[in-house]
């Protein structure tokens, strides 16, 4: 059965792997870069803009990926800018059927202008709460540290000092290689030691090692990407979708539910897998791991959710229920309180699907 675009836009869809700074409108990035009088954009043309982040990003590497962050951060750079892309990321998540989103970012690149740390906390969550009473979409704020900055520590307290007002949890970014996550254990130490919620971008450009230690070193509950732990699956030579061998760490995962924020269209443009047929999201979902899909920069890789689900559909052959269940195993991993969780399940995924399965072809 085909399901259409317009048909999974309708679907009700949980986020969990987006980037604030990779999410921007090129209209909201040209306004933002003249107000501040930044001249470095590429174009001041919002179309060509957008074609110019969709070229940028599909060299097929991750630190050029990266690139593209320059022109995005050096905007986000006052209370008024950063509260505008928080809030129009929650309209956009309206637009395309998100009932919940976990954006994140790194507070330390918004900091060139004179704001502090809190500062730019403050002003993102007062866009996502502007926005969340607007659009009714929930949400919550991931602050990231940067593997090759040592403020790992000052992050990790910043983003307790918010848990209260909206941050739901701490996360690692940025580039893998020469830079493993174990640098930074103290900061997941104090995160662990405050009850609080760890994802670990980890698996992307690097090897099993850095999901490894994600895990066992910085106490992920969450793995961004994760794309490298196929390297830990013994597969069928003759055959691509069947598992022969299960190492250690992949049935670990596995068997732990150790969700994984998997994002398609961003893994081909870093050059994390050479293409979609090839990316492991289908075995992994075959063998029952805890999936979830992601958009990770909706700016740089011209996705939304809505494209997302559609790539799962059509090169992964999902169908209406896996989607579902993907989506029901997405707020489950959410780091929101439990009792949230099962409210938006039952009260809004669930019934979503139901009204969507009666419009479903007979």
């Amino acid at each position: 059965m085909k399901l259409t675009e317009k048909f999974i836009r309708t679907l009700p869809k949980v986020l969990l792997h987006d980037h604030l700074d990779g999410g921007l409108r090129p209209e909201t990035l040209v306004d933002l870069a003249k107000a501040s009088r930044y001249r470095k954009l590429p174009t001041f043309d919002p179309g060509e803009l957008a074609r110019w982040f969709r070229r940028d990003a599909r060299r097929g590497s991750l630190a050029l990926f990266l690139e593209g962050f320059a022109h995005t951060d050096a905007v986000m750079q006052t209370d008024e800018g950063l509260e505008r892309v928080a809030y129009e990321i929650m309209e956009d998540m309206y637009n395309d059927g998100v009932v919940y989103v976990e954006t994140r970012f790194a507070p330390v690149f918004h900091t060139k202008r004179g704001l502090y740390s809190d500062q730019v906390v403050s002003a993102v969550l007062k866009g996502l709460e502007r926005g969340r009473k607007d659009f009714c979409v929930e949400f919550g704020l991931i602050i990231c540290a940067m593997r090759n900055m040592q403020l790992s520590q000052e992050m990790a307290e910043l983003a307790v000092d918010f848990r209260e007002r909206g941050v739901v949890g701490f996360d690692l970014a940025g580039e893998e290689g020469g830079f493993p996550p174990k640098k930074h254990v103290d900061a997941f130490h104090y995160i662990q030691r405050q009850n609080f919620n760890i994802t670990v971008h980890a698996g992307e450009a690097f090897g099993k090692e850095s999901i490894w230690q994600a895990i066992q070193w910085c106490g992920a509950h969450r793995i961004g990407h994760a794309t490298r732990l196929i390297e830990d699956i013994g597969v069928d030579k003759n055959d691509s979708q069947k598992v022969v061998k299960m190492g250690y760490l992949a049935q670990y995962v596995l068997d732990k539910r150790i969700p994984l924020e998997i994002c398609l269209t961003s893994n081909i443009d870093t050059g994390a897998v050479k293409s979609l047929q090839k990316h492991p999201f289908g075995l992994l979902h075959k063998y029952k791991f805890r999936v979830t899909l992601n958009t990770d920069d909706r700016l740089m890789s011209n996705t939304s959710m809505t494209k997302e689900l559609k790539i799962a559909h059509q090169v992964f052959k999902l169908n209406f229920d896996d989607l579902e269940k993907i989506t029901i195993n997405a707020m489950k991993s959410a780091f929101i309180p439990h009792n949230r969780r099962i409210r938006l399940i039952y009260d809004v995924i669930k019934p979503g699907y139901a009204k969507a399965r009666k419009k479903l072809p007979r």
